[in-house]
């Protein structure tokens, strides 16, 4: 790659995303940042997207939504590759799921391309808690899961998307994967009991049924392709094989990932947690 690459990053809106972008352009690198809602667009489900945003780069940052988890990710990250190459792009470093077996197969054909790749596999975002997905449901103080007493060493999105670039700039980490984690596994119900600690905001953890949190997923209007993926994740992936911390993180950076206590605390900062309690 040369000394002056030039970068795109799918999923400019998502969590990691415009992280990557983010500490990319603050590298002072020449970056496009692409979603559904950028000018080029860039949409999975359409190739024909493809390629405007791959014209003129030489690396990728590699999101794919809703999940590599789902049927046919392996197939559409291939052609995906095929087409990068094609363009000149060589580099490519793909964000996946940590334990999701289900993702291999796109991980594989990832490796296979003859692209020079690097898979982050990761475990649950800490950014999960505070900015989408269980976010109104704190704020409203009850958290309501099936997820049982098995512990999650929960890892912060912004140590994932400075992996992320130091692989995309460092080529010591050509075809390797990593699994990147927190310093530290806690149960859902001791994440959920140090935000009320620390927020002085009553939020109660309970413990549900996979059905019964998909019925409530559907009462709130969410997709059956998303509700499967959540299904997949609770009762596959959240097992206990991903309970072990790694020493991934430190490896790619030189330290330690952030811990989620400290995640809390400035998160509590903000006031995000207290909508309800503030009504």
């Amino acid at each position: 790659m040369s000394n002056n690459p030039r970068f795109l990053v799918l999923g400019a809106t998502a969590k990691t995303g415009r992280r990557v972008a983010d500490k990319l352009n603050s590298l002072g690198h020449d970056v496009r940042a692409v979603s559904r809602s950028t000018t080029p667009a860039f949409d999975w489900t359409n190739p024909q997207t493809w390629d405007d945003v791959l014209r003129d780069r030489d690396a990728v940052y590699v999101t794919f939504q809703p999940d590599l988890a789902v049927p046919g990710s392996d197939e559409i990250i291939a052609n995906f590759a095929k087409c990068a190459l094609l363009h000149g792009v060589k580099r490519i470093v793909m964000l996946s799921g940590r334990g999701e077996d289900a993702a291999h197969q796109a991980e594989h054909a990832l490796h296979l391309s003859g692209a020079d790749v690097t898979v982050l596999r990761a475990n649950w975002f800490f950014q999960n808690f505070n900015e989408d997905l269980f976010l109104p449901y704190i704020q409203q103080g009850t958290l309501a899961l099936p997820a049982g007493d098995v512990p999650e060493p929960f890892i912060d999105a912004n140590d994932i998307a400075e992996c992320a670039v130091t692989c995309l700039l460092d080529d010591r980490h050509i075809g390797k994967t990593y699994e990147l984690s927190g310093p530290t596994a806690v149960t859902f119900a001791e994440a959920t009991k140090m935000i009320s600690d620390v927020t002085n905001h009553p939020v109660t953890f309970v413990p549900i049924s996979i059905e019964e949190l998909d019925a409530a997923l559907a009462a709130d209007g969410l997709p059956d392709d998303f509700r499967g993926l959540i299904r997949y994740l609770f009762s596959e992936v959240l097992d206990g094989r991903n309970s072990q911390p790694t020493n991934d993180v430190h490896e790619i950076l030189g330290r330690q990932p952030n811990s989620l206590r400290n995640f809390v605390e400035e998160v509590a900062g903000t006031g995000i947690w207290d909508v309800a309690k503030r009504a």
